[in-house]
């Protein structure tokens, strides 16, 4: 099924939506940025490449997955966290602002692969901003706390209480991807995580995130979810808090959805396989896009080799068919071989009115930090 191609135009904008969706993508960012109803301008008839609005400067060994805080007083202070994936003593943390540069790097990590971050985790008594990445050598995740001022991020993992996957064999025990889910009912903190390998049922594990008394956070296994092929990698974790689905890429083969909350009524079955077909490369990074008025994308990397694609699927299907998430459009960018990528859709100051989109640029070492505006508009 690799030859077969949904009729989407590969550009940083698409010339043609299929006839029920039209023009839905640029009518749905004009409304975003300036309230109204108007239209958005016709996309150009020729395919246009643009690149990044920011390059960050590279890491020091192997750049693979980022997250974004959002400054909450000062949006154009914001933060991009990435990992530098390698065995310690050279795996790292590495913060940069939104002009590229960067402001800390948290070095002796052991293998740092995948990053998440979430607002308001109790801590010692007080909401606290966390960043969450897993250390792959040493089985288990790491806790950073993020000051409200965008200060160094302070680690608060507690001793032994990170732990994950215990009691399983080899690279069974060996955590990849995470993402962080907050539900909204009660603000309980989930991580959901992934490995480098795992079984066919139950791939991955969830986690409640919680205070272990002195301040610093532990995880405590909630289940065990996700199906996946025989000899299956999953890396890429993502999470919609709003919505409440989890969708994890199985790389050969497609984005799995579930619910996101333990309780919820039906978690214990897949909703949706999405993203079978069209894909050239493996399926690596997830991101959700969602702003504040609905709508919105999930966001998956096709990783290629000198400019991988981000196919951005509907964030919510029709009515009849909320789990029929149809690709709205297919951006080609000019990183190499992307891994991780993520998105906002908080205004970022005047670089980034609606959003970004940060991916990996494996050949740089680095990130790339496209504006959503750009992204989805006519030059």
């Amino acid at each position: 099924m690799g030859d077969v191609r949904p009729e989407v135009d590969v550009l940083r904008v698409p010339r043609r939506l299929s006839p029920a969706r039209p023009t839905r993508l640029l009518v749905a960012l004009a409304v975003l940025l300036s309230g109204c109803d108007e239209p958005a301008p016709a996309a150009s008839a020729a395919p246009e490449r643009r690149l990044p609005a920011v390059e960050t400067e590279p890491v020091a060994h192997d750049a693979d997955d980022p997250a974004i805080w959002v400054h909450p007083d000062r949006p154009g202070e914001s933060l991009i966290l990435g990992t530098d994936k390698v065995a310690a003593p050279g795996g790292a943390l590495v913060v940069f602002g939104l002009d590229g540069g960067i402001r800390q790097r948290i070095d002796g990590l052991d293998r740092p692969n995948n990053i998440d971050v979430e607002h308001g985790i109790e801590l010692g008594g007080e909401p606290a901003d966390v960043a969450v990445l897993t250390e792959r050598y040493r089985h288990r995740l790491r806790a950073f706390r993020i000051p409200r001022d965008g200060g160094p991020l302070v680690d608060v993992s507690s001793p032994t209480g990170l732990d994950v996957f215990a009691g399983e064999p080899g690279e069974r025990s060996e955590p990849m991807g995470v993402a962080l889910y907050r539900r909204p009912a009660d603000g309980a903190v989930f991580a959901l995580v992934s490995r480098k390998a795992g079984p066919e049922q139950g791939y991955l594990w969830q986690y409640r995130l919680e205070d272990d008394g002195s301040g610093r956070l532990r995880a405590v296994k909630v289940r065990e979810l996700g199906d996946a092929a025989a000899g299956a990698e999953i890396e890429a974790v993502a999470v919609d808090d709003a919505l409440g689905y989890v969708y994890y890429a199985e790389e050969g083969r497609g984005i799995h959805k579930w619910h996101a909350d333990p309780d919820a009524p039906g978690a214990d079955a897949e909703l949706a396989l999405l993203g079978t077909e069209g894909f050239d490369g493996d399926r690596e990074g997830l991101a959700i896009y969602a702003p504040p008025g609905g709508g919105g994308y999930l966001v998956a990397c096709d990783q290629l080799p000198g400019a991988s694609r981000y196919r951005l699927f509907d964030r919510e299907g029709p009515p009849e068919a909320p789990h029929d998430q149809r690709l709205a459009a297919v951006i080609e960018g000019g990183a190499d071989e992307t891994d991780g990528l993520e998105a906002t859709a908080a205004p970022l100051g005047p670089g980034f009115p609606a959003g970004i989109l940060v991916v990996m640029n494996s050949s740089g070492r680095n990130f790339h930090l496209h504006s959503w505006q750009a992204l989805l508009t006519q030059p």
